[in-house]
């Protein structure tokens, strides 16, 4: 038999996960509350979270460590905006070729993105951290907002290539402002194969400047 424990914002929704992240449906499996959480003072302050105890005689196609890891993951951004002044928001969690999704919905106002996306990697830093320290093994862990990864991807690619030319025609190196380390791959990867074009990172610590060089 196997035994998981689930959490959500009342039974309901922890059950909802239990058999979402399982494949299993409610009947297949016994579940006993262990927490059954409250909303706290006007729904804001000293809220806990429903915690249910999981077992089954089902075959579960899921690997457990992956299921452990999404919980770990969602639970450990839920915490951290429980503490940021954001209303209506949700997060939504799912297993990707190995990396563990993030999505935070609902932020319409951008708060949670922050500049160039600063405050979304600030939790995500913070979220791996406490992720592969508590499964004691790294795990990847991306934290998106109004589909923000995607729209900043397409915007450094037509940046790097926009940049790209005019160090052609210009025959002189141009340099990005400082970008973290998967914004400078995205713009190592657009200009890799571009054989009149080279390009390397420039500067100390996490944030660092790509250096695109003409070739002679």
């Amino acid at each position: 038999m196997d035994i998981f424990e689930f959490e959500g914002k009342t039974t309901e929704e922890a059950i909802e996960n239990a058999c979402r992240q399982l494949n299993l449906k409610k009947d297949d499996v016994d579940i006993e509350i262990i927490e059954p959480g409250s909303a706290g003072i006007f729904g804001l302050v000293g809220g806990r979270k429903a915690k249910i105890k999981v077992s089954t005689t089902k075959e579960v196609n899921e690997i457990p460590d992956q299921i452990n890891g999404l919980a770990v993951a969602k639970e450990a951004l839920e915490n951290i905006l429980a503490l940021i002044p954001v209303e209506g928001i949700t997060v939504q969690a799912e297993q990707i070729d190995g990396t563990i999704a993030l999505n935070i919905e609902g932020d319409t106002s951008g708060l949670l993105i922050g500049r160039k996306g600063r405050t979304l990697d600030a939790l995500q830093f913070i979220v791996n951290k406490i992720v592969n320290k508590t499964l004691e093994k790294r795990v990847q862990v991306v934290v998106d907002s109004e589909n923000y990864r995607e729209r900043r991807r397409d915007s450094l690619i037509e940046m790097a290539l926009g940049m790209g030319d005019r160090a052609k025609k210009t025959r002189k190196p141009v340099a990005t402002n400082i970008l973290n380390p998967h914004d400078r791959r995205i713009v190592h990867l657009t200009l890799r194969d571009d054989k009149e074009l080279d390009t390397r990172s420039r500067g100390e610590g996490i944030l660092k400047k790509v250096l695109i060089i003409p070739k002679r």
